[in-house]
């Protein structure tokens, strides 16, 4: 049993590279007030009020404006890495801890963090939207995804080392937020052939009965994207028309080709549970 979990738990890591964009991962809460949200912020007075507090001097006199100050580099600011993507229309604000970010790409990469609880906030056409806290680790970076109707998601968190930045923002994130064309789907998290191959055949190895099968299949939904040939397989191992409509459901979030997700239908018995299916993609 010892040398299954084991496996299980490689085969798994083999296919954890990165997480669909807000389909997978934690939920943060969303700790902002209803007060603050509704007041509009200056992003001007901020800078000034906070430039003035850094110096250690809020008066400083008219005579000693050419003074050289005496200012200590602090060479162990922080070594923890933040990256935010909004793949929405908007312009947005970005603020963690004492930096702050903003662009219309949605695009956001903060270094040189502080390790330890650090606020973030987001903000767009000036109004606070979402505010949380997040635990950073030094020479770690922390991976996530923000949508204005459901909220940040964190996908992962990782060692950093000797990486500064990317020379493709996709490298960060699974490709897909729409389909991609063709039939290789070899970006981000999704599962090549041999491996899952090799999850398929463990999971029939090691387990007779529905409710383990799709236990495994949750565990590596996790970390793991699917093509909707990898889905239907795995349908099609389960015996029982409601637990394989169950598994098809909560699987197409995890999909890939979501254009191609009609080769499922066929793994079932009842032409009822097809139809629910149909229904369910219809309505999401």
């Amino acid at each position: 049993m010892k040398k299954i979990f084991i496996s299980w738990m490689l085969l798994a890591g083999i296919s954890s590279f990165a997480q669909e964009a807000g389909k997978a991962g934690e939920l943060l809460k969303n700790e902002a007030s209803t007060t603050e949200m509704k007041a509009p912020k200056s992003f001007n007075e901020r800078n000034k009020a906070f430039d003035q507090s850094r110096s250690g001097n809020n008066n400083i006199p008219q005579g000693n404006r050419n003074t050289r100050p005496n200012y200590q580099w602090k060479r162990n600011y922080g070594y923890a890495e933040v990256f935010l993507r909004i793949p929405e229309q908007g312009f947005f604000t970005i603020e963690v801890g004492d930096q702050m970010m903003a662009n219309g790409s949605g695009k956001y990469r903060f270094f040189d963090l502080s390790s330890g609880r650090m606020p973030i906030s987001i903000y767009e056409n000036g109004f606070l939207i979402y505010r949380t806290t997040l635990m950073l680790r030094n020479n770690s970076r922390i991976v996530l995804d923000f949508f204005t109707n459901e909220g940040l998601y964190l996908l992962d968190s990782y060692p950093v080392q000797g990486q500064y930045g990317f020379n493709d923002w996709n490298d960060v994130w699974n490709n897909p937020y729409g389909n991609q064309p063709g039939d290789r789907y070899n970006q981000g998290n999704v599962m090549d052939d041999n491996s899952f191959r090799q999850f398929y055949d463990m999971m029939m190895r090691n387990e007779s009965f529905d409710d383990g099968k799709i236990t495994m299949i949750n565990q590596q939904m996790r970390t793991t994207m699917f093509t909707s040939v990898q889905i239907r397989d795995l349908v099609k191992a389960i015996s029982f028309d409601n637990k394989k409509l169950a598994l098809a459901k909560s699987m197409y979030r995890n999909c890939v080709d979501k254009n191609r997700y009609f080769m499922v239908y066929d793994t079932f018995d009842f032409e009822s549970s097809k139809r629910e299916l149909m229904d369910y993609i219809s309505n999401l």
